[in-house]
């Protein structure tokens, strides 16, 4: 199974044959996740734009965003709200920002309900705007006074400074001496110098301080929930529920070490296949059969049979396969000693196995004794050797793993019977109604069901 259309095959083939209980499957996982949605009330998150006027910078921009969910700003929003066991650090936790294009902060808040999601983020917005106008130093509610004069002082100090230096160069001789004239360059050369300290200084201080931060209107109310949804959750249950099923069957096949070709069932039990009796596959003949609710169960849902089984080649008519079926029982003549019966072996739960048994007691005739019995896989036990002159084996393939067919090759040998040969049991469909009074197709062979088979040779155990 580790090519790609073997692999898509095998899906096609697990949905068209259990998709009974992948939809239960479904069901079940949908049930799981709204359960899982009662756990998780849901939440509803409304957003709040702030727009910052001016040039910034990206680096500069998610430092704001960062300042909108920081704790400072959250302790301060919570206090404004006053709503009952809600502090700021889960506050922090439910406010989210992002910069977005054209120098706008969106911040996020979700709630348990669109009222108080509106509300937490139209709080938080308002106290990022006035935290970091208290940061600029722009804020009117700074605790600062000499913050805001600063600057202003800074100005009239330079300008008195040039005032001096103007006088200094006005009474520094000028034009006589040559240190005059380099001290009067030198006083011009510091005053230019501060008229254009003084100019930077007035170019940055708007800039710095960025100051006008705007909150753009009221956050709208959150129509729905924020994800995952109800829906969401439910249809994730379904979707997984429904997907570790398919995995599950993929895995079990991968792991099935059930013997599917001629050459290795006849190594596990050690003797030759005389060939293959077609059956006509019904609904339960890959499954047992059982009565009571367990198994009503297992039938509704179609894991009463094999999946992974491919489907039926179709088959000729009732009469191909009965000479098929007389072919078979010619080279087991072949095999058997002129007297003695033969005890046929079926494991238990191969219902194909034992229809085919059936056909090979009807369509044996003759003198000896033909006795079928079933041998349970787990615990195999064969009656011991009273009349018989070895046993043959009929089974499916890939109905019995190698453990299992050697376990009832040594139940075999511990009754004392010889296995002489291999019958496979191929299920078939077919093509041709069949007739309502015969009986090798239509009936099921009981366990005791014995006939008569003609022997001759003495070449037990050759081969064909």
């Amino acid at each position: 199974m580790s090519d790609d259309p073997i692999r898509l095959v095998t899906i096609g083939r697990i949905l068209r044959r259990r998709w009974r209980l992948l939809a239960v499957l479904a069901v079940v996982g949908a049930l799981a996740g709204y359960g899982t949605s009662l756990l998780y009330p849901p939440r509803y998150t409304a957003s709040a734009s702030v727009l910052l006027p001016g040039q910034w910078e990206e680096r500069a921009l998610l430092t704001q965003a960062e300042i909108a969910t920081s704790s400072a700003v959250a302790d301060r929003a919570a206090a404004a709200l006053g709503w009952r066991g809600v502090s700021g650090r889960e506050l922090h936790n439910r406010v989210s920002a992002k910069a977005a294009d054209g120098n706008i902060i969106k911040i996020s808040g979700t709630a348990d309900t669109p009222e108080r999601a509106q509300r937490l983020s139209d709080q938080v917005a308002q106290q990022f705007v006035t935290f970091a106008a208290r940061i600029a130093g722009a804020g009117g509610d700074s605790t600062d006074p000499d913050a805001a004069t600063g600057p202003e002082a800074l100005r009239q100090k330079v300008a008195e400074a040039g005032r001096r230096i103007t006088d200094l160069a006005n009474s520094a001789n000028p034009g006589q001496t040559v240190e005059g004239v380099q001290a009067r360059t030198e006083l011009e050369k510091l005053r230019t110098g501060l008229e254009e300290a003084i100019k930077k200084l007035d170019q940055a201080g708007p800039a710095a301080n960025k100051a006008g931060m705007v909150v753009m209107g009221p956050a709208a109310r959150p129509a729905g929930a924020a994800p995952p949804t109800r829906t969401q959750l439910i249809a994730a249950g379904a979707l997984l529920f429904f997907l570790l099923a398919v995995v599950g069957h993929l895995i079990a096949a991968r792991v099935n070490r059930r013997l599917r070709t001629e050459a290795e069932i006849a190594a596990a039990l050690g003797s030759v296949v005389l060939g293959t009796v077609e059956v006509v596959a019904e609904r339960s003949a890959h499954g047992p059969e059982g009565r009571g609710a367990r198994a009503r169960i297992r039938r509704l849902l179609g894991v009463d049979t094999r999946w992974e089984i491919p489907v039926p080649p179709a088959s000729g008519d009732e009469a191909g396969r009965r000479i098929r079926c007389r072919r078979v029982c010619a080279r087991l003549r072949d095999q058997l000693p002129a007297d003695g019966c033969l005890l046929v072996v079926v494991p238990d739960g191969d219902e194909i196995a034992r229809r085919a048994a059936g056909q090979l007691v009807a369509e044996a005739g003759g003198d000896s004794l033909l006795r079928v019995v079933g041998v349970p896989v787990s615990q195999p036990m064969v009656p011991d050797r009273d009349t018989e002159s070895g046993a043959l084996v009929v089974l499916s393939a890939g109905s019995r793993t190698a453990e299992e067919l050697a376990g009832i090759a040594e139940a075999c040998a511990d009754g004392g019977h010889e296995v002489v040969g291999i019958v496979l049991a191929g299920p078939v469909r077919a093509r041709a109604r069949r007739s309502a009074g015969h009986s090798p197709d239509n009936g099921h062979a009981p366990d005791n069901a014995t006939g008569a088979l003609a022997v001759r040779g003495h070449a037990a155990g050759g081969s064909v």
